[in-house]
């Protein structure tokens, strides 16, 4: 029998346990562990907070151990618990943008202080001792293979999914203006600050006047105040006017901004699989993401791909766009087409495929529950 761990926070790598746990009929574990320790990135190691976590943790390690069967941890910071772990698991690696960062290969998120560092090393172990591995992308393999030294046949890549019955074309509209899109923090890695130099050059032609820039989502973490490099870039640029925050929106108002949008983009400088691409186009909306990392691999033909250090090749796509209905036309066609290889049952399907070979090659016999089985954990802090 395969454990799922389902943890129940509102971010990207909650959801895709929640969804998968949606699709598969199996024993599952309900758990906030992992949102707690996000709320938590950036404390003092010797903070009573750092403290009553550590007893979490290992609370929450000892309930595990009283299980049997396989466990599937369903993102690379669980990795932490897995090192601890007396029973075979699989760990779903959805990027290695923070071990990137650690190692020098760029400014992504926010350098973590010794604590998380401490952490984020327990969750690399843990992804190396790992019997099996997901990733949700060839390219998050290729770095696993290259920054981890996983072996290749320890890693199955099974794409994560979007809801369609959530994210088609609407007629419904929240916003009265034409405007660009984009859905997502203000973390260095997702080049927000390259968009809005794009975007400035847009509306320095006159062509544009009534234009706006609609910026979805939370700013980040509470680890930096990424915002405030936002406002400053804005402020720099003359773009007061022509920038929109909606902050965090419900899911059922995202498929009215995609819909309503000119055009989605994406010019991120790493991504590990990245929705919002594939939640545009399946709402009828043209998409631009970079051409760099997982994001290619993602959109396939159906996005026009521009490099993310270059601010005029990104203008010159946002004005293509935006004048030439012929392409707008096809990339629509193109994205609904994408979008549609992309879905939740699919990606629980591949799953578990993967738990039953993994089960086969440890010798522990895989077999789904007719009901499933929910264990939800009451961690007090």
């Amino acid at each position: 029998m395969t454990t799922l761990v389902v943890t129940t926070g509102s971010g990207s790598l909650d959801l895709y346990a929640q969804k998968l746990a949606d699709k598969l009929d199996i024993r599952k574990l309900y758990t906030d562990i992992y949102q707690g320790h996000a709320e938590l990135f950036n404390i003092s190691m010797i903070s009573s907070k750092a403290v009553k976590a550590v007893w979490r943790d290992w609370s929450f390690v000892r309930m595990m151990n009283r299980g049997n069967g396989m466990v599937h941890l369903p993102n690379h910071h669980l990795g932490r618990y897995g090192l601890f772990l007396n029973m075979p698991y699989i760990i779903t690696v959805h990027d290695l943008i923070r071990f990137l960062q650690l190692n020098g290969h760029g400014n992504f998120i926010h350098r973590p202080n010794f604590r998380d560092r401490a952490y984020l090393s327990l969750d690399y172990k843990g992804i190396r001792k790992a019997t099996h591995i997901i990733a949700v992308s060839h390219k998050t393999k290729q770095d696993l293979i290259e920054h981890l030294g996983i072996p290749e046949e320890r890693i199955s890549v099974v794409y994560e999914g979007i809801d369609h019955q959530v994210f088609r074309p609407v007629e419904r509209r929240l916003v009265n203006c034409p405007y660009l899109l984009y859905v997502g923090t203000e973390q260095p890695r997702k080049n927000l600050v390259g968009l809005l130099k794009a975007f400035g050059r847009l509306k320095s032609h006159g062509r544009f006047k009534d234009l706006k820039l609609l910026k979805v989502g939370s700013a980040g973490g509470p680890e930096a105040e990424f915002r405030v490099e936002t406002l400053r870039a804005i402020r720099e640029l003359g773009l007061s006017d022509d920038v929109i925050f909606t902050g965090y929106v419900p899911e059922e108002d995202l498929p009215a901004y995609y819909s309503g949008a000119e055009c989605f983009i994406l010019p991120s400088f790493y991504e590990g699989f990245g929705f919002p691409p594939l939640e545009a186009m399946a709402c009828g909306c043209p998409v631009i993401v970079s051409n760099v990392a997982s994001l290619p691999e993602v959109v396939g033909n159906a996005a026009i791909l521009i490099d993310p250090n270059d601010t005029a090749n990104l203008a010159d796509a946002l004005e293509t766009v935006l004048t030439n209905e012929g392409m707008k036309r096809e990339l629509v066609a193109r994205g609904l087409e994408r979008a549609s290889q992309f879905t939740w049952e699919k990606a629980a399907n591949e799953t578990l495929n993967v738990y039953n070979s993994v089960a086969q090659s440890v010798g522990t016999e895989h077999m789904p529950a007719k009901a499933p089985a929910r264990i939800v954990p009451v961690l007090e802090d």
